[in-house]
């Protein structure tokens, strides 16, 4: 018997973002957060909103709070496994729908719900098609701007912050301080690197389908 047949759906709803996507250094990292319909009011109290208007130290400070009081999933995808899996499927939306899928199950195995929503990416069938046992009735909601939702907000929040932990830890492996984006300081900091260490070095800390690993290679 299932979850679902055994407890009633939670009155609230899964929010799902990532952090990484436009980064040449570092993971994809997709996170999820349940949130009850009452606690919507508490949320925005918390000073909640998408963690693109926060500094990076905000973000941290607001992913601690919220990890400790909501059901949540992270899963961070490595630059090893992201170039391996993009290289199988050659299309980031099916990588995301890949990852958005994984942190909605993982909070279905917690709460009994039937509604999630994402930000608008691709088609919403790579998301609903890459959904295992426990999602497949769920109702997902794909959206322009969805970080207005607050759920949505938390997640980035907690994307982004799990993305900032792993990029630090990562810069330290490599002995090279790796910036955020795709921005020149990224060109000139895969320039130093694959200098240091080969080229092979790319693999283990950027995506390598950017355009900016041509431009390297191109350079050196």
């Amino acid at each position: 018997m299932e979850q679902s047949d055994l407890f009633p759906a939670e009155k609230g709803h899964i929010g799902t973002d990532e952090s990484g996507k436009g980064d040449y250094f570092g993971p994809l990292v997709i996170a999820g957060v349940f949130l009850l319909d009452e606690q919507e009011q508490v949320m925005r109290e918390l000073g909640v909103r998408d963690s693109k208007t926060f500094s990076d130290n905000r973000v941290r400070e607001m992913a601690e709070i919220i990890k400790k009081g909501y059901k949540h999933s992270v899963v961070a995808i490595g630059p090893e496994r992201y170039n391996e899996l993009y290289a199988n499927l050659r299309n980031l939306n099916r990588l995301l729908a890949w990852g958005h899928s994984r942190v909605i199950e993982n909070i279905l195995g917690e709460v009994p719900c039937k509604l999630a929503i994402t930000d608008q990416f691709g088609d919403r069938l790579y998301v609903l098609n890459a959904l295992m046992k426990k999602g497949k009735t769920i109702e997902l909601v794909q959206k322009p701007k969805a970080e207005e939702d607050m759920a949505v907000a938390a997640a980035s929040i907690l994307a982004r912050a799990e993305f900032l932990k792993r990029l630090y830890f990562l810069s330290g492996d490599v002995g090279v301080d790796l910036p955020k984006g795709s921005s020149p300081l990224a060109e000139e900091a895969g320039v130093k690197l694959v200098k240091m260490h080969g080229v092979e070095i790319l693999n283990r800390v950027a995506k390598k389908h950017f355009k900016l690993t041509e431009r390297i290679v191109a350079l050196l």
